[in-house]
């Protein structure tokens, strides 16, 4: 278990929803949790302004937030987020995982956008709470778990391109099952050659939703092609792949090496990539972070050298890639099924997360 101090959920003041779920409704919702559609009864919020700093930390009834129409969220894209799980443990307790990197990451974000900096202490003391008063909705099936998504808006009512001088930072959860409907099965993944989810220079390593609007177009192209998933390649030669349009992808080598492209400024750097990174060397297989060429992998692909592909995030923790195609290529991963290391290292990260074998990484914090 991690060392560092949980922050109290007593510097949240608790306002009890007056309209909770019944029983029976909470039930329903966790007999079989859909992604991101149901959610719990409270949410956390702090509120921000240039004048006074963070302050009303609070838990508060679930409901629509009232913006002014010149909110500058809704001009200017000005917001980030994040996304992490609450696990239940076999004892009943409830864990997240690595949720210390999510609160670094989110304090990245707000760097790169312009917004205030939450301290860790808050992002962490703002999930506690909401999940001790929301605990009943953590499930407890097979490949579930309560989804949080943190977040954060300029929430000042003005029309002039700056900074905002006021935010606010919320927390939300949802029950919810395997992110894919199908369960964990290889995806089909289309390799974009027209578009780019980020340049140089841009806000590519920021989980902000402006990159993931720009990944909905192409994303639909490749729903209509009869594929599941979007590949990006690098802006400058077109030539690299980076990520899917919200995951980072991993290829795994006939040899046991294993390769996937560095985090440059362009690429999320994700809280599963690092983990399974992590796993993977513990394991014995050389990780290499370095440019992975399009060609190089379409060559492996063919002559049997590249053995499985796999993306991997926080939603959909590892996803098996079975196909891979574009204009000029279609190509089967392995066998078109979940490859061994796939299988193997998904199985020792998810029982980590669930509580079902040890952490000796100390990456499982306890949240109730």
């Amino acid at each position: 278990m991690s060392t560092l101090t949980t922050p109290s959920s007593d510097t949240f003041q608790i306002n009890r929803s007056d309209a909770p779920a019944s029983v029976a409704e909470r039930e329903a919702a966790l007999a079989s949790p859909q992604f991101g559609v149901v959610f719990t009864d409270h949410m956390a919020r702090v509120s921000w302004s240039h004048s006074a700093g963070w302050t009303d930390r609070r838990v508060e009834r679930y409901g629509p937030l009232q913006l002014d129409p010149a909110t500058a969220v809704l001009h200017y894209g000005q917001e980030i987020f994040e996304g992490l799980k609450a696990y239940r443990h076999p004892d009943g307790s409830v864990w997240s995982f690595r949720p210390e990197a999510n609160a670094a990451r989110f304090a990245r974000s707000a760097r790169r956008l312009a917004l205030p900096e939450l301290s860790a202490a808050d992002f962490l003391g703002a999930i506690t709470a909401l999940v001790d008063v929301d605990r009943d909705w953590v499930p407890s099936g097979e490949e579930t778990s309560l989804y949080l998504r943190p977040f954060m808006y300029a929430s000042e009512p003005f029309l002039g391109v700056r900074a905002s001088l006021q935010a606010e930072f919320l927390v939300i959860a949802s029950p919810v099952g395997p992110y894919f409907a199908g369960g964990v099965k290889p995806v089909s993944i289309w390799v974009s050659r027209q578009y780019h989810r980020a340049g140089a220079g841009g806000t590519g390593a920021a989980k902000c939703g402006g990159n993931y609007a720009a990944s909905l177009l192409p994303q639909q192209e490749a729903y209509a092609k009869g594929f599941e998933q979007v590949c990006f390649l690098d802006d400058r030669t077109g030539t690299q792949l980076e990520e899917l349009g919200g995951m980072n992808i991993v290829v795994v080598n006939a040899d046991g090496s294993v390769v996937t492209p560095p985090v440059s400024g362009t690429i999320l750097e994700g809280v599963t990539r690092s983990s399974i990174l992590t796993l993977l060397a513990e394991a014995g297989h050389e990780v290499s972070e370095r440019p992975v060429l399009l060609e190089d992998l379409r060559a492996g692909l063919a002559d049997g050298s590249v053995t499985e592909v796999f993306a991997c995030g926080t939603a959909a923790v590892m996803t098996p890639i079975g196909r891979l195609a574009s204009d000029d290529f279609d190509l089967v991963v392995g066998d078109g099924t979940a490859g061994p290391v796939t299988r193997r290292i998904r199985a020792q990260l998810t029982d980590i997360q669930y509580g079902r074998a040890s952490d000796p990484q100390g990456w499982m914090r306890r949240l109730v």
